[in-house]
This record gives C-alpha cells, sequence and structure tokens, in this order.
C-alpha cells in the first residue's frame, strides 16, 4: 500500500519537515538503495518492514517519486540511522558533478546511465577523483587552445597551470558554507559598535577608522594614473591607494575589504584553515581571502539585522536598498544571498554573474539550482536576456525539467575605466524557489500557481532533456540520435 501523508505517531508533521526540507526529499534514492544493500536486505523486505509495495520502493531508489517524511522517519528508525544522514547535500552536489562530466560527448560511445552515474556517487571519494580528474582534462584543453591561439596570434606563450582552477575551489567553500559566514557576520557587527560610522559621510568614515586605529591612509588615485587599477595597498608606506575613477559605493566597498583584511584577519584565518582540503593551491588560497575580505566588507557596509528589516519591509526591492545603503546592484544582490542566520532569515536566493560570452564568472546556490561547472548555461535563463535590454531589470518565472519553479530577477551592470579602455557590461541576477516569490516585489503580477506560463530552462544542453527546445546547441544526453 502506498504511504499515508501523515507523521509516525509521536512525530508531529512541523518537526519532521523541520527535520528534513522538503525539497531534499526528492533526491534521497540513492542514499536508500546504498543504506538497504549495506544491511543485506532486498527490496521485498525493506518495502515490507515500511508497510509498502516493492515497486513503490524502487520507484523512490530510482528517483522517480519523492520519500515522504513520515515515510523517510520510519525508515531512519528501521535502518537504525539518524536523519542528518540523508541531509548531507554534498553527495547530492557530487551526483550533479558527474552527470555534468558524463555529459560531456568524449563519452557518447560508452553506454553509461543514469543508474550507473548514481551508483558511482554512492563513492564519493572515487566519484571525487573522476571529477578531479574531469576537471584536470579541460583545463589541459582550455590551456591548449590557448598555446594554439597564441602561436596563431604569433604572441609569446607566457603558460598556463592546467592543474588547478582556483576559482572554483573558492566557489566550493562559499558553496559548502551556503555563502553565511557567521565569524564574518560577528566582527562586522564589533567593528560596526567601536566605530559608530555616520552614513551621510560613509568614506570619511570608513577612512578615518582605517587611518585611526590602524595607521593606514586612503589615497584617491588620480584617473590619469594606474586606471585599470582599482585598488593596491602598499605595506611598507601603510597606504591604501583607491582608483577616483570608482563610484563613491565601490570606493567605500574596497575601504571596507581592507578593514577586513586587519580587523577580521583571525576569522578570515579560521574559515581559511577549516577549507584547507578544499583549497589546494597558494592561489586558491589568496582568491579565498579576497572574497571573505569583500564578504566582510558587504556585512559591514550593509549590516545583517538593518539590511534584512528593511529588504522585508520594501519587499526586497534591490534599488532602494541601493539607494538606502549606497551600494551597487551587485553587491545588494550578492548581500541578499548572506541572509540565512538560523531564526532570521530571509527569501533563499541564488546569484549568477554572467559575461556577454556567457561565461559564468562568479555563482551560488542557495536554492538547490544546477549551475553548469564545465560547459555554457541554459541561453533561456532571463540573466543572458539582460544584455537585450542593458540597464533595464528583467524578471522570470523558470521551470526545470523536473518541475522546479524560480522566480528570478536580472539586470545588466556596467563597469568602465574610461573611454580608451572600454566598457565591461556583464548580467547579475538572482532567483528564488517560486513559493517564496510572492515576497518579492517583482513578482507582482505574475500568476505564480500558473507553472505553464513558465520559461523551460535547464542547466545545459547536455544536461536538458527537452527535445523541443529552440536553443538546444548541443545533443541531449538522455536522447541518443536517430
Amino acid at each position: 500500500m502506498e504511504p499515508r501523508a501523515i507523521s509516525p505517531a509521536g512525530t508531529p508533521a512541523s518537526m519532521t519537515e523541520n527535520r528534513m526540507p522538503a525539497a531534499t526529499t526528492h533526491r534521497l534514492g540513492t542514499r536508500v538503495r546504498s543504506l538497504r544493500r549495506k544491511e543485506g536486505l532486498t527490496q521485498t523486505e525493506l518495502a515490507a518492514r515500511l508497510e509498502i509495495s516493492p515497486s513503490y520502493l524502487n520507484l523512490i531508489e530510482h528517483n522517480q517519486r519523492p520519500l515522504p517524511a513520515p515515510l523517510l522517519v520510519r525508515l531512519a528508525g528501521l535502518l537504525r540511522v539518524n536523519l542528518s544522514v540523508f541531509a548531507d547535500e554534498n553527495q547530492a552536489r557530487i551526483a550533479d558533478d558527474l552527470q555534468e562530466v558524463f555529459g560531456d560527448p568524449i563519452f557518447e560511445e560508452h553506454s553509461l546511465t543514469t543508474n550507473d552515474v548514481r551508483e558511482l556517487a554512492d563513492n564519493p571519494a572515487a566519484a571525487r577523483a573522476v571529477v578531479a580528474l574531469y576537471h584536470a582534462y579541460r583545463s589541459a584543453i582550455d590551456s591548449s587552445r590557448a598555446l594554439a591561439s597564441t602561436l596563431y596570434d604569433g604572441r609569446d606563450f607566457l603558460g598556463v597551470n592546467p592543474a588547478h582552477l582556483p576559482s572554483e575551489e573558492v566557489s566550493d567553500v562559499i558553496q559548502t558554507n551556503m555563502n553565511y559566514f557567521p565569524e564574518l557576520e560577528s566582527e562586522a557587527e564589533r567593528v560596526l559598535g567601536l566605530a559608530k560610522f555616520d552614513r551621510t559621510e560613509m568614506h570619511r568614515s570608513l577612512a578615518g577608522f582605517l587611518r585611526d586605529r590602524h595607521g593606514i591612509e586612503v589615497v584617491l588615485t588620480p584617473v590619469g594614473r594606474d586606471r585599470r587599477s582599482a585598488r593596491r595597498f602598499e605595506e611598507e608606506k601603510r597606504t591604501l591607494f583607491v582608483s577616483e575613477v570608482l563610484p563613491p559605493w565601490s570606493r567605500n566597498f574596497q575601504i571596507a575589504h581592507q578593514i577586513g583584511l586587519v580587523e577580521a584577519a583571525a576569522a578570515i584565518d579560521s574559515i581559511v584553515s577549516r577549507s584547507e582540503k578544499m583549497l589546494t593551491t597558494p592561489e586558491s588560497v589568496r582568491l579565498c581571502r579576497i572574497a571573505l575580505a569583500n564578504y566582510f566588507a558587504g556585512a559591514l557596509l550593509m549590516p545583517y539585522d538593518e539590511f534584512l528589516s528593511m529588504a522585508k519591509t520594501i519587499r526586497y526591492d534591490i534599488e532602494l536598498l541601493q539607494h538606502h545603503f549606497t551600494a551597487s546592484w551587485e553587491q545588494v544582490c550578492h548581500r541578499l544571498t548572506t541572509m540565512r542566520r538560523p531564526g532570521a532569515s530571509g527569501v533563499p536566493f541564488h546569484f549568477v554573474r554572467v559575461d556577454i560570452a556567457g561565461n559564468i564568472s562568479k555563482r551560488f546556490s542557495g536554492t538547490g539550482i544546477r549551475f553548469a561547472r564545465f560547459s555554457g548555461s541554459c541561453p533561456r535563463w532571463d540573466v543572458h536576456a539582460a544584455f537585450l535590454t542593458p540597464g533595464r531589470i528583467r524578471t522570470q518565472l523558470s521551470k526545470m525539467p523536473d518541475g522546479t519553479a524560480y522566480f528570478c530577477v536580472a539586470r545588466t551592470i556596467r563597469k568602465s575605466f574610461g573611454f580608451a579602455t572600454g566598457d565591461a557590461l556583464m548580467g547579475v541576477g538572482i532567483g528564488c524557489p517560486v513559493a517564496d516569490a510572492m515576497q518579492l516585489v517583482y513578482a507582482d503580477g505574475y500568476n505564480l500557481e500558473n507553472l505553464d506560463a513558465a520559461v523551460p530552462i535547464g542547466t545545459t544542453c547536455r544536461l536538458c532533456e527537452r527535445t523541443d527546445c529552440d536553443q538546444r546547441a548541443f545533443p541531449a544526453l538522455q536522447v541518443r540520435p536517430t
């Protein structure tokens, strides 16, 4: 018989939901199968103990049916495991990475099935080794292309290290921590208590704090010098040079970044230390420190409690948040993804930044959405369409092939260091689960219950099973050419 939608005896439904988010219960089939086999049980034996049919258990193990929370609690009791065993998102990410790896055309001649990939994901060490090997392979391919291009252009070849992608390792640290670092939030609050910054004179307040407390002078670099350098710190001179080409919010951010490097040094060291298995090169560590100092800067300029309270009051209107906190669109979007304090969290958002060629330069998934790690993203995403209307805000109700729906907001941002250097146009977007979209002012006018009207999107062409997409660039992994 099918499991009933009630909680086990003595277990309130709300308590069950708090232990295991509903979105997670859809991807636990592989874990159930692995634990069943470890106990030496057949599907028929386990199904009998759970009081469900073997066919229903089979569908659950192959992720074709969700694992309801009451059944999950009963299963954990039968197998004598803690519910936290099912809450490990790392294995889900490994499975996603493997799916993308085996979506590469080089595997077309090998009849790998989705079940094969899931079986491999059950062995995390072997799975990570495969992903690392593919990572090195892609880096080597990119290096070869760069070398070929260099030789063709007749320029000197400076060399490329194909073994590591430091930016990817930093992204893994951010994703593992769900882009929330309580140590840095605490340090920012401590500094705010010490400094009592005047928001109407934020540049003067920040520079004065850095000078009076740490003996570091802030000097604006004239337009004619270091045009391409936003900031430069000279330790010997105890001087931070900030380009006057930067807008006021960027100048403030650079000073706050420097404050983070000196005031939150111990917290940054602690985070880097506990992430040492993910940061395998000195360059990765350097980039991670920069990312963490940037996080501190955002927390200092947009204090957690004040920022979250205002975001909720104005229904997450990004432009109004920009005006109040004197921040950029990208800074506000990034700060919105960090509102994850237990008991005081905001709407869960994912974040993505792309250039006009479609390259993803920054990403974070706080909603469960999957970003392509080794290939281009779906051209139907609104962050790509934002380039068609530069400077305008675009909204989109979208749906993944598995039926998961998101509401997304995106626009382009422009960075320029003068006419001679040209513009850098990028698209920055955030999105939330459709269930949370009503909290956003941008969702007014949308029928969020009519998902038939949602724009069909995917992760990337190779992983998207939709065969009727007119923007498909490559055949889907699941569909063999006829």
